[in-house]
């Protein structure tokens, strides 16, 4: 598809990568601190001149709506790791990745999962954007049995 290299086409997945590592950003205070989602857009919205846009709102409740399904189907695919044992940014990588995977018809899966690898070569381990590839990829194969 020629249309997916044009410009136009690159401004929003661009506006959208940086949406996806701002949920991040507040996805992780969140959890760290120990406080709601809503509580973390709030603080940042008050304490920064950040611009959180529309669709870093949409990640960050979507996954923290459909948090508890997500958790179980990366606890029950994640070969040997338990949610608990995976690197903070990790989990949380894979919670936006399997968000937009299961729960987001905008996003193309192949781009849910691309996305989400990109963040873990940005921001963690050598070995998280395999792991990370590999468990979204699981997710992406099984996700109309998932989604029954």
């Amino acid at each position: 598809m020629a249309s997916s290299k044009t410009p136009q086409s690159g401004k929003p997945n661009s506006a959208r990568s940086k949406a996806r590592r701002r949920a991040l950003d507040i996805l992780f205070e969140a959890e760290q601190r120990d406080v709601s989602s809503a509580s973390a857009i709030t603080g940042r919205r008050e304490k920064t001149d950040q611009i959180i846009n529309v669709y870093t709102v949409d990640l960050v409740q979507g996954v923290t709506a459909m948090q508890e399904s997500i958790d179980e189907y990366l606890q029950t695919y994640s070969q040997g790791w338990t949610l608990e044992r995976m690197p903070a940014v990790d989990r949380i990588i894979l919670r936006i990745g399997a968000w937009e995977l299961l729960y987001n018809d905008d996003v193309p899966d192949p781009v849910a999962v691309s996305e989400a690898v990109e963040l873990a070569k940005m921001l963690s381990t050598d070995e998280s954007p395999q792991f990370i590839n590999g468990l979204l990829g699981r997710l992406q194969q099984i996700k109309p049995t998932l989604l029954a």
